[in-house]
């Protein structure tokens, strides 16, 4: 997936090694990431303790939200699939203490069901 699919919002996934360069000040001591995504400035993380979404805000993308969710702290997710009229599919999760889920929104392209299934590989072990 190219510089195109990015400006229409498609996902991208992204090489771990990548994303650990980057992130080397945000991640614990020998914490690793192990699969990342990227839809236009944002990205998913996961990593081995921890799964980040990172929200780029501004013009220039120069300030940054890190939201760190530990998988231990996930009681529950969803993941809603785009539908014929409906361009959006939405991922939701529920972190134990909070009534509300934090919900990401993705265009139809995107493959909703890798991300949900790298999700719930960490959240069920």
């Amino acid at each position: 997936m190219g510089l195109l699919d990015g400006l229409l919002g498609n996902a991208s996934k992204i090489e771990p090694a990548q994303i650990q360069q980057e992130f080397a000040k945000v991640l614990a001591p020998g914490e690793k990431v192990e699969h990342a995504y990227k839809l236009i400035r944002d990205y998913f993380v996961f990593t081995d303790k921890r799964f980040v979404i990172v929200n780029k805000q501004g013009l220039t993308g120069s300030k940054v939200e890190y939201h760190s969710i530990p998988y231990r702290s996930i009681t529950h997710f969803s993941v809603e699939t785009a539908g014929s009229f409906d361009l959006d599919a939405e991922l939701k999760i529920w972190i134990s203490g909070t009534p509300t889920p934090i919900q990401t929104q993705f265009i139809k392209q995107l493959s909703i069901y890798e991300v949900q299934a790298v999700l719930a590989s960490y959240v069920l072990r």
